[in-house]
């Protein structure tokens, strides 16, 4: 029975929990207006890798630095560079000044403010 746990639950549950997670997110990109759901569907693998690395990475970045752990830091840093891949892959999809600020500019500068942020942090001691 041990070898069947993971985190104190049943492999089960993260097998149903990925299952799920994955059936909801195709039922929000069927929802999305044609242009944005024809940019995710369409772009590169190595465009989506490089956005999953973003978000997990970014995502996990927060909660360590909530928690004030100092490995924060390098996990921005690997959203960063997640975000920085993925981008040429976007180019595309701007056609407007308002598009091309959120699609393309955002997500680089707020990955590089939360790099910059935790490493004061962590060299104010703030963080671990």
């Amino acid at each position: 029975m041990n070898g069947e746990m993971t985190g104190g639950v049943p492999k089960s549950f993260w097998i149903i929990g990925a299952v799920m997670n994955f059936v909801t997110q195709m039922d929000a990109v069927a929802a999305m207006p044609e242009p944005l759901r024809a940019t995710i569907e369409n772009r590169p693998a190595w465009a989506t890798v490089a956005f999953g690395v973003a978000v997990f990475a970014g995502t996990l970045g927060c909660v360590l630095f909530l928690l004030r752990k100092s490995v924060a830091p390098y996990l921005f840093i690997a959203a960063l560079l997640g975000v920085i891949v993925q981008m040429p892959a976007h180019f595309g999809m701007a056609d407007s000044l308002g598009k091309i600020l959120l699609a393309i500019l955002m997500p680089p500068a707020v990955s590089a403010f939360l790099v910059w942020y935790s490493k004061r942090a962590k060299g104010n001691a703030w963080v671990g």
